[in-house]
Formats: structure tokens, sequence, C-alpha cells
């Protein structure tokens, strides 16, 4: 095993401390990638707050980019020196999910706690979310990266990893809207943002974002909102109505986490149209609706994990669109930062003000 420097959890609510760590050489099926970027997620934030429990102590960070530095035994169709994206989907590729396309939510479990990853003194240390990628180096499953052009800067790839897909994908994938429907987006943060976008690129007739700052709905309309509204209204859901010709919306995607958002979401929507459940709530959170509404009107509820991507396929063309300039992933990047910044990139993530912080590893 070899010696790297990780951002570890020791305790939930705590800093992330700074230290040496053991990784393993990769095994059957599996590569090591040298890490340059690996962007904050709100998910990280929450594992670290221990909303979800958890193993401890743990490597939290799914969103990196880097190069192939090692490969195990049975891989095929990466090599040393690759340029490749990191991400947390570890599909099997045999279970009935992934059978039918569904890698998201393969069925495999996969134990993290006795992974690649090790304490400096040997005891076990979860390699959260199978990717582990607050540290220099992971060591992940082949059909967790996909290869990308070396001409991309690994802090903008490193966003395709989960935001990108998850907002863009949730539309395509999820929502399947099609051109000249009408979306609106709850949350104007990372996810949101890609939603946005994903719902533009998809030629959505009017897209109206909600969230609760005037200055996240004007960066909004930066990535093709036509309308913003302020969930802080009495009934924001009869300003959306309005912008959309006093109709709901074929497609509401919830990107925040929060209760409020869930339980108001079947209000924005039209007669058939379809609330994509994206953000994750804390573990014992509850919403409430009247199903007999949502019966009436054939409206429906559908839970969207990673944007439903099958990352093979998904990842390419969106690193397409943004090489013709139709996906903004520059503009995504609030701050850029050091492994030993983190505390201070996650402090400023949870302000709810920044896009995305992106760790930077020195070379």
């Amino acid at each position: 095993m070899q010696t790297i420097r990780a951002a570890v959890c020791r305790e939930f609510g705590a800093p992330l401390v700074i230290e040496d760590v053991l990784l393993a050489d990769p095994g059957m099926g599996e590569v090591e990638v040298t890490l340059e970027a690996v962007a904050i997620c709100h998910s990280d934030i929450s594992y670290a707050e221990g909303a979800w429990g958890g193993h401890l102590p743990a490597v939290y960070g799914h969103e990196a980019a880097g190069i192939i530095t090692q490969v195990g035994t049975g891989v095929t169709g990466f090599s040393n020196g690759d340029s490749v994206v990191v991400t947390l989907i570890r599909a099997c590729g045999n279970c009935p999910s992934c059978a039918v396309g569904q890698p998201t939510i393969c069925e495999t479990s996969y134990d993290s706690v006795n992974g690649p990853l090790k304490t400096a003194d040997g005891s076990p240390l979860d390699q959260a979310m199978a990717c582990g990628a607050f540290a220099e180096k992971v060591v992940v499953d082949q059909r967790q990266i996909v290869k990308i052009p070396e001409s991309i800067s690994k802090e903008v790839a490193s966003l395709v990893s989960c935001g990108v897909i998850t907002g863009v994908g949730a539309v395509v994938n999820a929502a399947q809207l099609r051109p000249g429907q009408d979306v609106v987006v709850i949350g104007a943060g990372g996810v949101g943002l890609n939603a946005i976008q994903g719902a533009r690129i998809a030629g959505a007739r009017r897209i109206v974002a909600v969230d609760m700052s005037e200055e996240k709905l004007a960066i909004a309309k930066e990535f093709g909102a036509t309308h913003g509204v302020l969930a802080t209204l009495d009934k924001p859901w009869r300003a959306a109505y309005k912008a959309l010709g006093g109709r709901g919306a074929d497609a509401v995607l919830i990107t925040v986490g929060a209760i409020p958002a869930y339980e108001q979401a079947p209000r924005y929507l039209a007669p058939g149209g379809k609330a994509i459940m994206i953000g994750m709530p804390h573990s014992g959170a509850m919403a409430s609706y009247e199903p007999v509404m949502l019966a009436a009107t054939a409206q429906g509820l559908i839970g969207s994990k990673m944007g439903d991507v099958v990352i093979q396929r998904d990842i390419p063309w969106m690193i397409d669109l943004y090489q013709q300039g139709r996906l903004k992933l520059d503009e995504l990047i609030s701050g850029r930062w050091s492994l030993e910044q983190i505390n201070e990139a996650i402090a400023d993530t949870k302000t709810g003000s920044a896009k995305r912080n992106v760790i930077l590893f020195k070379r």
C-alpha cells in the first residue's frame, strides 16, 4: 500500500482532518486515478454532518477528475495516462437494474469500509460513496470512470461527475422533457442551475427558477431561466403560474433537500405534470401530500438518482455540448481551494452563495 494525503472525517459535524492514509493498488477491474480536482457537493457535507449515518472514520468526495496512473488486471479500454472523470456510480453491470440500463440504482452492494483505504495504522477507513475523492488518489472500478479529452481542464471536468449529470440527466432521462414544455426548477444551486441548463438544451418553452435569493435567481437567468420567483412569497406557485401564462408546469424539478420544497412542488404542476425528486432530505424527514389531488389530475412524483444516467453514454455528449459552447461549466465554479483549505471551502459552500467550490491538487 502507498501513503497519500486525504481529508478524513473522524466525527460527524467536526472539521475534516488532513492526514496520511494508506491506499491499496488496484485489484481486478479497478484503476488508480491521481486526482487533479474534486468539487464539493452538498451530499458530501450532509454525509459529514451525519445526515445519513455511516461508518467513521471516512473519506468523502465523489465529484472528481484526474489521470489514470495504475491499471488492474481485467481492465479494458483504459491505459495509464488517460484523462478521466470519476463518479460514485459503481455499477456491477449484471443485476436486474443494470441489465435494463439503470446503473445508478445498481442492486449489488459494495463494502466501502473494507475497500482500498486504510488509516495510517492499518485500521478500516470508509471509502465513502465508493469514491473517497477528498484525497490525492483514488482506486475505483473501471465502470465508475469515463475518458475525457486531454484539452478539457480537470477542474471543469470534475463538475460533470455529479452536479451536471444529476441536473441535466433529471430533465432528459427522468422528466423526459419534450420541446415546448414548461418547467419549474426549485433551487438555483449547483444542481438546479444544471437542471435549468438541461431544460434549455431540451427545448423548454419557459423555465421558472424558484429560490430564496434574488441573487441566485439572477444567476439562474444567466443559465437559461426565463423567469425567477422568490420562494419567500406567500404562495410562490401563483407567481409561477402567471409566468407560465396561467398554467402549471409540465415538470417540476426539486433540486434541494428542504421539506417545504417537496410539499409545495405539486402545487406548481399542470394536469398530467411530474415532480422530479432530486434533492436529498436528511433521513427521517417526512413530507405529506393529498393523494386524491395527484390521482384526480394524473400527476406524478418520480425519484431521480444521479440523473438516471448511463455515464458511458451521457457524459460524452455533455462534454461535447460544453465544447460547442452550449453547456456552461466554467461559469459554475465559484472558488478554487487547496486540500488544506477544504474546511474553509465547505464553510463557503454552506452559505448557499457558492455554485461549486473545487479543490485543486498541486502537481
